[in-house]
């Protein structure tokens, strides 16, 4: 019960109307604001990795006649003018996958909802997550321009065994369409896989890998964290069940209903997704968002302690989304990056990449705006 509660969260974001900016609460200790001497060296410095969070609908339940992908190519041109060199997403890793089911017994029924199935490109390889990853490394650590036709349809199947789909997409469609044919490596069954993803809507068929074609990447970065959902603890899931959706229950869930419903009717009329997501990504929207779910969980202080738990769930979650952001524009040593992401997790992944040295964060509001595209080729 509690797992299909939290899948439905798109459906059940709740709001509390808030105006304004709140007084913070947090004040660093001492020790903590030491860290301040690192925020001040790497601006100093200079050339810190700027990252723009683009909050999202889950467009897999959008309607038919907008999710189209004509209809967002200016979103992704504007996003494309931004010229990030990384682009990450909410799905998991492969590696992740793997130890979801490991662990089963602890995240009954979360891979098989989340995650694709890897084993037919291992058999056709013959290597494990762990073997196809490290193959990838190497060769797209070399210069991926060079890449033969055969090479790139080979680091589209070394994509599926690692269980990214998507990435393998990137690596489709950025071969000649005479070159998007079967061999002995990338065989017709797992083109038909890297097909059935391309047909699916979604942010990632949408906005992610349109958006890494354009720009020449070889990959987007999954970023998304369900180890978190044991956060919550133990729990009577009917009385979680019954609390939760009495805490989703407030008086502004009318408001936050039609408004939502007001700017996706707007786009759906106009085909305007830009103006769509200027109020996805909006400081309102995002007031809204926390306040009427997260907020409203925080407040609860029932004895069962299902807000906290949920809570719990929610910012644990989001600390390791952020921290696994932080960790892909490390490693890969990125210039400028853009997150796409449920527009419930904008709030958490700013606030929490915010207070990181090497990162600043970059208003999506102004990419989206007609001038972002001039204003992003000056920078």
């Amino acid at each position: 019960m509690k797992r299909k509660i939290l899948r439905a969260l798109p459906l059940l974001l709740l709001s509390l109307a808030a105006t304004g900016q709140a007084t913070p609460i947090h004040k660093p200790t001492e020790a903590a604001a030491a860290v301040d001497i690192a925020d001040r060296a790497a601006s100093q410095r200079g050339g810190r990795a700027r990252v723009a969070v683009l909050g999202t609908a889950h467009l897999a339940s959008a309607p038919e006649g907008l999710a189209k992908p004509a209809v967002f190519d200016p979103l992704v041109a504007r996003l494309a003018a931004f010229k990030p060199d990384l682009v990450a997403v909410e799905s998991l890793t492969g590696a992740q996958c793997d130890y979801l089911r490991t662990y089963k017994f602890a995240y009954e029924g979360t891979a098989e909802q989340y995650c694709p199935n890897p084993t037919a490109a291992r058999a056709q390889l013959k290597l494990d997550g762990a073997a196809a990853e490290r193959e990838l490394e190497a060769m797209l650590g070399a210069n991926s321009t060079t890449m033969t036709p055969a090479q790139r349809r080979r680091a589209a199947a070394l994509f599926l065994a690692i269980g990214e789909p998507a990435s393998a997409g990137v690596q489709w469609l950025r071969l000649p369409a005479a070159e998007r044919v079967a061999d002995e490596v990338l065989t017709a069954e797992l083109v038909a896989q890297i097909e059935k993803t391309l047909a699916r809507r979604s942010e990632d068929t949408l906005i992610a890998i349109p958006l890494a074609v354009r720009l020449g990447l070889d990959r987007v970065y999954p970023v998304d964290d369900h180890t978190g959902d044991r956060a919550s603890g133990p729990i009577d899931e009917a009385a979680w069940a019954a609390d939760m959706t009495r805490i989703w229950k407030n008086t502004s869930a009318d408001s936050r209903q039609k408004l939502d419903a007001q700017a996706l009717n707007r786009a759906v009329a106009t085909g305007d997704v830009l103006a769509w997501y200027q109020w996805l990504n909006s400081p309102q929207a995002a007031r809204l968002a926390v306040g009427g779910d997260f907020g409203a969980a925080a407040g609860d202080a029932g004895a069962q302690r299902s807000g906290r738990a949920y809570l719990a769930y929610w910012e644990t979650r989001n600390l390791r989304m952020a921290a696994n952001i932080r960790e892909a524009v490390g490693r890969t040593h990125a210039d400028r990056a853009v997150a796409i992401v449920g527009a419930a997790h904008k709030a958490y992944y700013e606030r929490y990449l915010g207070v990181t040295s090497d990162i600043e964060l970059v208003g999506v509001d102004g990419l989206l705006k007609p001038e972002a595209a001039v204003d992003a080729r000056r920078k």
